[in-house]
């Protein structure tokens, strides 16, 4: 079995945190998205962090603009997005890339 090497430049906290808490975000409001690690620096090295999901609307989701407007999405995933991280912050969950959600929600719940 080959062993597999990361580059921990490419493991940034913050980046992994946030990665996972959008789409944690995607799942909350029912979007059959899901970034990977790679797609998510692509998109931020191509429209930065404020611009990054008008961005991935007008590439790779644009018909949804047909019928909603992308300010509209743009804040109900930033919105659940904000929950997510809440939710981490609350429940003591360590902010990483392998954040188990199903257990901060078993938290939020009393299980």
């Amino acid at each position: 079995m080959a062993s597999i090497t990361i580059d921990p430049i490419l493991l940034d906290p913050h980046e992994e945190t946030n990665l996972f808490a959008y789409n944690a975000a995607f799942h909350e409001l029912g979007l059959s998205w899901h970034w990977d690690f790679d797609s998510y620096r692509a998109l931020l090295a191509g429209a930065g962090e404020k611009n990054l999901i008008c961005h991935y609307l007008e590439t790779h989701q644009r018909h949804l603009l047909n019928a909603y407007d992308a300010e509209f999405l743009t804040e109900a995933i930033e919105n659940a997005k904000s929950r997510c991280l809440e939710k981490l912050k609350a429940f003591g969950m360590p902010a990483a890339f392998n954040v188990n959600w199903a257990e901060v929600q078993r938290r939020e719940i009393g299980i």
